[in-house]
C-alpha cells in the first residue's frame, strides 16, 4: 500500500470515472446484476450507468465450474434464453451416484437418491461459455465491461461508506518501481458498488473485516475443486450423463468426491472436490484427483481420450449459517463473494445469478429515490423472501453432517433430506475455520502417491501449461507473506510444508540453500487464482492480492 501511495503522489491524482453502479467481477453474479439493472432501466425509461470490472483477460477467462446448471435463475433473467442462443445445449439424461472402494463401485438405486442429487431438468454446461454469453447480453444492453482491469482497492467516503474502487497500477516491476510501461490505476466512483469476486474475494474479505460482517455467522468453510476437460472415445460418450462419486481415494473422515459430466461433442468434464477442513498435512488434493481417475469404474471413460484443459478453484460450502451480513453502506456482496452456494446440490451459478438480480433490484429502487451510498436492506429482505433462501435453508445441515465422516454423514443426510425434506427442526453449526483444522505432521505418515503416466494421470506443471496461465514475469508477486519466517519456522517444521501439496499449480516449493537453510520459493507465475493458499495456510500468513490485469488462467470451455 505504501508503494502505491508513493506512486500516486508521484504520478497522481488518479483519473476518476462516475457510474451509478460499479460491479467488481464479471462472473454470473456480477453480469446478472448488470443485466438486471439495465433491464429495469429500459422498462422504466431511465438512465442507469453500469460498469463491470473483470480481472481476467476476457470475460469468462477465469470462470471454472463443474457444471450442472439449474435454469431457474436464467429463466427469470431471460425467459427467451433459448431463442437468444444461450449455451445450454445438453439436458441431463441420467444421474448416477457411486460409492467407490479401491477396486469396486456400488451404484445407489435411483429411489434412494435425495432430491439434491437429482438433476432432471438441469443442463450440463461450460459455465465459462455461459458467462461469455452473459457478457454479450450485458454489452448489448449498454453495460460497460473492462476486462483486464482488476479492482485492487476499495475507496471510502469520509463518513465510512464505500464510494467505489480503484484498479491496480500497471507496468510496475517486482520491487514496486514503475517501468517504461507504467500506468496509474483508475478510480471508479459509484452510488452503489457490488462485489462479485467469487469465493474468498480479495476485497470482499477486507469488507467483512471492516464492517464486521461475520460477527453473527459461523466460520465459512471451503473446498478446492480441480477439473479437467477431456475429449473421449465416442463409444464411451453419453450426452447428459451425470456421475458423482464418494469414497476412494479419500479416507472416510475426509470430505470430498468427484463429478463426471458428459457435455456435447464427445467432451467430458471430470473433477474432484476436497473439503479444505482436512486434517492430514500430507494430503494433496491434486494427487487424490489424479489417483481417482485410475479407478476401474472411471478410467474406462478416458482410455484413448485426450485431455484438453485443466484448472482449479476454491468454492464456498458453509451454506446458510456461514453467510455474512452481505450489505453495508454503499455496497453489497453478491454470489460466492458472500457464500451463496448449495453444497448439497454442488451448484452455485443459479444462486449467484439470483443474488445479482436481487441486489440490482434493490439498487435500482434506491436510485429511483435519489439515494446513494446507504445500505441496501431491500436486498437482504428480497433474499429472505426468495426461493433461494428456501433452497439454502433445506440444505443447511448437509455440510455439518458430512463433516462427521462419509458413512455417518451419508446416513444423516439421507434422513435429513429424505425423511425431513430439509425441514428438520434443528440447524447444525460450523465450529472451526478450515485453516484451524490442520494437525501436526508428526501425527501422520506421508502419503505415497503414484507417479503420473502422462496418459491418464499428469504432473502439476504440465497441467498448468494447458490452463493457459500467464503472468508478466517482472510484476510484484501477488502471493504475499505477512512474515517471511513463518513458512519455514512453523509450516515446514510443524506441518511438513503443506503449501507444496494443497496448491494445485506448483506455486510453492521449499528449497535448500547452500548454507543449509530452507526457504519457501513462490512461483507466482504458475498461480491459477484458486485462492486455496489464502484459505488453508494454517497461520493465515499467505495473503492473495490482485496481480496485474489480465494475468492468470485463460480457460476455454471450462
Amino acid at each position: 500500500m505504501t508503494i502505491g501511495l508513493n506512486l500516486i503522489e508521484q504520478y497522481g491524482p488518479r483519473e476518476a470515472m462516475e457510474y451509478h453502479v460499479v460491479i467488481v467481477g464479471g462472473g454470473p453474479a456480477g453480469l446478472s446484476a448488470a443485466i438486471r439493472l439495465k433491464q429495469l432501466a429500459a422498462e422504466q425509461g431511465r438512465e442507469v450507468s453500469v460498469c463491470v470490472l473483470e480481472k481476467g483477460s476476457e470475460v469468462g477467462a477465469h470462470i471454472l465450474s463443474g457444471a450442472v446448471m439449474d435454469p431457474i435463475a436464467i429463466n427469470e433473467l431471460f425467459p427467451n434464453w433459448k431463442e437468444l442462443g444461450a449455451p445450454l445445449h445438453t439436458p441431463v439424461s441420467e444421474d448416477r451416484f457411486l460409492f467407490l472402494s479401491e477396486t469396486k463401485a456400488t451404484k445407489t438405486p435411483g429411489w434412494m437418491l435425495p432430491a439434491c442429487f437429482q438433476n432432471h431438468g438441469n443442463y450440463v454446461i461450460s459455465l465459462a461459455n455461459v458467462v461469455r454469453w452473459l457478457g454479450q447480453q450485458a454489452e448489448a444492453l449498454g453495460v460497460e465491461i473492462f476486462p483486464g482491469f482488476p479492482a485492487a482497492e476499495v475507496l471510502y467516503t469520509d463518513d465510512g461508506a464505500v464510494k467505489g474502487v480503484a484498479t491496480g497500477n500497471m507496468g510496475v516491476d517486482r520491487h514496486g518501481n514503475p517501468t517504461d510501461a507504467f500506468q496509474l490505476g483508475m478510480e471508479l466512483h459509484a452510488k452503489y458498488t457490488f462485489f462479485a469476486e467469487g469465493a474468498r474475494g480479495h476485497l470482499g474479505k477486507q469488507l467483512m473485516t471492516r464492517y464486521h460482517l461475520n460477527k453473527d455467522s459461523d466460520p465459512q468453510t471451503y473446498a478446492i475443486g480441480i477439473k479437467e476437460l477431456w475429449e473421449i472415445d465416442p463409444k464411451m460418450h453419453q450426452p447428459g450423463l451425470v456421475i458423482h462419486t464418494a469414497g476412494w481415494p479419500l479416507d472416510a473422515d475426509t470430505y470430498g468426491g468427484s463429478f463426471l459430466y458428459h457435455l456435447e461433442n464427445n467432451q467430458v468434464a471430470v473433477g474432484y472436490v476436497v473439503g479444505l477442513a482436512y486434517q492430514n498435512p500430507y494430503l494433496s488434493p491434486y494427487e487424490e484427483f489424479q489417483r481417482y481417475k485410475t479407478h476401474p469404474a472411471i478410467r474406462t471413460f478416458f482410455e484413448g481420450g485426450k485431455r484438453i484443459s485443466y484448472g482449479a478453484r476454491a468454492l464456498v460450502a458453509g451454506g446458510l449459517q456461514s453467510l455474512p451480513k452481505f450489505t453495508f453502506p454503499g455496497g453489497a456482496l453478491i454470489g460466492c463473494d458472500a457464500g451463496f452456494l448449495n453444497a448439497a446440490r454442488i451448484k452455485g451459478s443459479h444462486a449467484a445469478m439470483k443474488t445479482g438480480m436481487l441486489a440490482a433490484e434493490a439498487a435500482f429502487a434506491a436510485l429511483g429515490q435519489a439515494r446513494q451510498q446507504d445500505e441496501l436492506t431491500a436486498y437482504a429482505d428480497g433474499f429472505k423472501a426468495s426461493w433461494l433462501h428456501e433452497e439454502l435453508h433445506k440444505a443447511r445441515n448437509f455440510k455439518p453432517f458430512m463433516a462427521r465422516g462419509l458413512y455417518t454423514g451419508t446416513l444423516m443426510v439421507g434422513i435429513d433430506q429424505v425423511l425431513f425434506r430439509g425441514k428438520a427442526p434443528w440447524t447444525l453449526r460450523h465450529k472451526h475455520a478450515d485453516h484451524e483444522c490442520l494437525r501436526p505432521a508428526s501425527e501422520f505418515q506421508p502419503i505415497q502417491y503414484p507417479k503420473p503416466d502422462g496418459k491418464l494421470t499428469f504432473d502439476r506443471l504440465s497441467s498448468v501449461f494447458i490452463s493457459n496461465t500467464n503472468h508478466a514475469e517482472e510484476q510484484p508477486v501477488h502471493l504475499t507473506l505477512e512474515s517471511s519466517r513463518i513458512p519455514v519456522e512453523i509450516n515446514l517444521k510443524r506441518f511438513a510444508g503443506p503449501e507444496q501439496r494443497y496448491c494445485p499449480a506448483g506455486v510453492y516449493e521449499f528449497v535448500r540453500e547452500e548454507s543449509g537453510e530452507d526457504r519457501l520459493q513462490i512461483n507466482a507465475q504458475n498461480c491459477v487464482h484458486c485462492k486455496t493458499c489464502d484459505i488453508k495456510d494454517p497461520t493465515q500468513n499467505i495473503v492473495w492480492v490482485t496481480p496485474e490485469g489480465g494475468g492468470g488462467p485463460n480457460y476455454p470451455n471450462m
